[in-house]
């Protein structure tokens, strides 16, 4: 029996933590990785944001589900399906929600993005569709989405990007051809390799700390 596949705009709610001690500083917005939350994410953007007073908040992905025997909630940004849709929402989302806490806090102009694994392609397409240039961009263990042009990209002004020397999931020749994109769209580019896996470290931590620093 054949169908017709077909999508509808519904309304729902995200979900986002807020430490803002940092009131009327840069905004430092965290996305996590796939079956990860919003604590798990703030926790590490706590920790790079050390002596750099910064409004942080750390944004959960929308499609919230079980991890285990129905104990931990977690989250993840999209899947294979009806992918398009999902960017187009999780951007328009994302946006809304550092602008809602900017204004709220009083944020300076600075604006610096931080992704771990699915949560770097967030971290990318959100700083391409801002609107207006993004500060940095930190990103650990995951790839520049595809379709992002070079004059999306160039929107961006500088990026740390870093990969556990044994990922295995974001391998040196992804790091590699990230990296010559991004720098073929102008943007200055840290590249950091540390003695992990597909993993954030009190290591990685502490050259994110370094990095958000010397751009703020």
């Amino acid at each position: 029996m054949g169908f017709t596949e077909r999508t509808i705009e519904a309304v729902t709610h995200g979900r986002y933590l807020v430490d803002a001690r940092g009131a009327e500083s840069p905004v430092l917005a965290g996305f996590h990785g796939y079956a990860e939350s919003a604590e798990i994410q703030i926790e590490r953007l706590q920790a790079i944001a050390g002596a750099a007073p910064c409004i942080i908040v750390s944004i959960q992905g929308l499609h919230r589900f079980y991890r285990g025997r129905f104990t931990e909630v977690v989250a993840s940004w999209m899947t294979r399906q009806d992918r398009e849709t999902a960017i187009e929402d999780n951007t328009i989302y994302v946006k809304k929600v550092i602008e809602t806490v900017a204004k709220e806090h009083s944020a300076n102009s600075k604006r610096v993005l931080a992704g771990f694994s699915q949560g770097v392609a967030m971290a990318f397409r959100c700083a391409a569709g801002y609107g207006r240039p993004i500060d940095g961009v930190i990103a650990l263990g995951g790839d520049v989405p595809p379709e992002l042009d070079p004059s999306a990209l160039s929107r961006i002004r500088t990026v740390c990007l870093a990969r556990g020397k044994r990922d295995e999931l974001y391998t040196a020749e992804k790091l590699a051809a990230d990296e010559s994109r991004l720098r073929a769209a102008g943007v200055s580019v840290q590249v950091v390799s540390f003695d992990a896996g597909h993993e954030w470290t009190a290591e990685f931590s502490q050259v994110a700390a370094q990095y958000l620093q010397s751009i703020l």
